[in-house]
């Protein structure tokens, strides 16, 4: 059995290899999926498809839509979501990924520190799992490939 990963949340580190580098020592039978992680070209996309726009709110309101696309049809296609709320980078992502995976009904591995428990109670209530970093993540996910 091979698990398709959506790896939900904030686009502004390096996480995401971190987990996918993790999953591959442990040998995880993963595919991994993910948002735009190329700030410019996920603020630019619409106009870089529709042309230029007439001001900052269209050029958003349009690199919104592809991006929204983009997630749906990516989580969609995605077995489990893991999304991380950290506490570097305003976190409206992770939030409304949460709410992507709840609504599509995936099964959803949020990691958030403890330090964070209060602003993201109502996300920990939507996952399956709440950890407090990406080893119990991987650990999460680990788990899901042993048998008894």
């Amino acid at each position: 059995m091979e698990l398709n990963v959506y790896l939900a949340g904030q686009i502004h580190d390096d996480w995401r290899e971190n987990v996918k580098n993790k999953a591959m020592a442990k040998e995880l039978p993963v595919r991994f999926f993910e948002p735009m992680t190329n700030h410019d070209r996920s603020d630019n996309i619409g106009e870089e498809i529709l042309g230029e726009q007439p001001n900052a709110v269209f050029k958003d309101e349009a690199a919104s839509a592809f991006n929204n696309l983009r997630t749906n049809v990516l989580m969609q296609k995605a077995d489990i979501v893991l999304a991380l709320f950290g506490d570097q980078y305003k976190q409206w992502n992770a939030a409304m990924d949460v709410g992507a995976a709840t609504a599509l009904n995936k099964p959803l591995i949020l990691v958030r520190p403890e330090s964070l428990h209060h602003p993201a109670k109502e996300m920990a209530k939507q996952a399956q799992v709440v950890v407090e970093d990406l080893d119990q993540a991987i650990e999460a996910l680990a788990y899901i490939f042993q048998k008894n």
